[in-house]
């Protein structure tokens, strides 16, 4: 049986298996040559990413360390201090109550003003005696109620007063509209007296000069300014003066006096040291806080 079939055959079944098991192993050669390259570039990507991470992490690193560094050396520096802020008088006065001024007051004032314009020879001879001054405000008088008190001969004075261009009585304030509001609270004490408003504002010194040598002039109420300015040019005369009162108590919107207001306290100053000052120590005129 063998040798009808031949030797052919079997040459034949072996070749065909041959030649399939060759195909297979070809098959299975090129899905390995696939896959290396695949496997291979598989690996390189994942170990770019972990190179990536790596490096992400280690710039994350430096960035939080140098900043820990920044921190560190900024701790280390000396810290500025704070300028404090200077508490202003409105600050000061809205936590503390008022007090009626008094002659120490004053005094006070006149010391601390020319300390370094005056030696001390001529600040003393500044000093007035106690008998210069009226009784003081104790915060519960109008300007009305005030003057009453400290002015009982009043009606006396006023018919003995017949000078122009002078005033038996000046009442120093802050401003024109407090001057204003002085006049109006002056209405149950002055009678028929004639008080005249003495301010800068709206007002040329030139009328107000006029105005005084019009007629008798009582009462003058106004600005330390213009008052100062109206006696330098011999508008106001004060030979007639007996009280000065200084609107030393009232306090404007910010809680300031008018000592408080550094052009008034100028102003006020420049006043007192020209002529005021003289008068009291002559006995010729009181000054009263009000």
């Amino acid at each position: 049986m063998g040798d009808d079939l031949g030797d052919e055959w079997w040459a034949h079944e072996d070749g065909s298996e041959g030649e399939e098991e060759t195909e297979q192993d070809k098959h299975s050669a090129e899905e390995t040559k696939r896959t290396k390259p695949e496997k291979r570039k598989r690996g390189t990507e994942q170990s770019d990413k972990a190179k990536k991470k790596k490096k992400d992490g280690g710039q994350k690193k430096g960035l939080i360390s140098q900043q820990k560094e920044t921190k560190d050396q900024e701790s280390d520096k000396p810290k500025k201090k704070r300028k404090k802020k200077k508490k202003t008088i409105t600050d000061v006065l809205a936590t503390s109550a008022p007090k009626p001024g008094c002659p120490a007051d004053l005094q006070d004032l006149l010391t601390r003003y020319f300390s370094d314009k005056r030696s001390v020879i001529e600040q003393e001879e500044l000093q007035l005696q106690d008998s210069c001054f009226l009784s003081g405000n104790d915060l519960t008088h109008s300007l009305s109620s005030y003057l009453k008190q400290v002015c009982p001969k009043w009606a006396k004075l006023q018919k003995q007063h017949t000078e122009k261009s002078s005033a038996a009585v000046l009442i120093v304030c802050s401003s024109a509209l407090r001057t204003i509001e002085l006049i109006k609270q002056l209405t149950a004490f002055k009678g028929e007296a004639k008080a005249v408003k003495l301010f800068a504002k709206h007002i040329k010194i030139e009328e107000q000069v006029k105005l005084l040598q019009k007629g008798v002039t009582h009462i003058g109420v106004g600005t330390p300014g213009r008052i100062g300015a109206l006696i330098e040019r011999e508008g106001l005369s004060l030979q007639s003066l007996r009280y000065l009162i200084l609107d030393w108590n009232w306090r404007d919107q910010k809680l300031r006096r008018m000592v408080d207001i550094p052009e008034i306290k100028l102003d006020l100053m420049k006043l007192l040291e020209s002529v005021i000052l003289t008068a009291c120590k002559e006995h010729k005129v009181k000054i009263g806080l009000f």
